[in-house]
């Protein structure tokens, strides 16, 4: 199971005179984590290099280091530390003294990792949409059982037939719970199609 950030993080390190300033936002689009970078590159520095995770979408960028050193060793600490929807940007502020191809790749991947461990975090859980209609007289019980699975109901609507609504459910307790509404109802509940939401 990913996690993604629920604040912004930050971490700062000092190797060989350079310093590595590594911060890391919860992002929701690649819009939003270009933004995070476009911020950080306005400060003066020797380079700005990045990586963002968003689903099966990822970009990591060298920013004029030795191709492979930066970017993608900031990526690889996204993906080792099992996060999603995060744009990590490590700033150098150059030394004077060069780190070499292994070094640049232990400095940016590290700051990187260290940020992401000491950041706070939450779990990505794949949600459910489900579309329910039922008669007035299952609505307590509907609402009972859903609130059992940690699921909550939006959308409702009354009409001359009855009552309807989506519930929203951890996909992992989706089954169970569709189960048990039609157990409950004695097959008087009508469900329409699953919707992945994502979390």
């Amino acid at each position: 199971m990913s996690a993604t950030l629920t604040a912004t993080a930050v971490f700062e390190d000092h190797i060989q005179k350079s310093r590595f300033l590594a911060r890391a936002w919860p992002i929701d689009s690649v819009e939003s984590a270009m933004s995070h970078v476009a911020e950080c590159e306005r400060e003066e520095a020797s380079h700005h290099c990045y990586a963002y995770r968003l689903g099966q979408q990822y970009r990591f960028f060298d920013a004029n280091e030795p191709a492979g050193t930066a970017g993608r060793p900031i990526l690889q600490a996204i993906d080792g530390q099992g996060m999603d929807r995060v744009v990590v940007v490590v700033t150098r502020w150059f030394g004077g003294i060069k780190l070499g191809a292994g070094g640049l790749v232990r400095a940016y991947g590290g700051a990187a990792a260290e940020c992401l461990r000491r950041a706070p975090r939450r779990e990505l859980v794949a949600m459910h949409s489900l579309p329910v209609s039922a008669a007035f007289a299952f609505e307590s019980s509907l609402r009972q059982i859903v609130g059992e699975f940690s699921g909550q109901i939006r959308d409702e609507r009354y009409d001359a037939d009855g009552f309807a609504c989506t519930i929203l459910l951890p996909a992992s307790d989706s089954g169970r719970c569709t189960l048990r509404l039609r157990d409950a109802s004695r097959g008087q509940v009508h469900f329409g199609a699953v919707i992945d939401v994502g979390d």
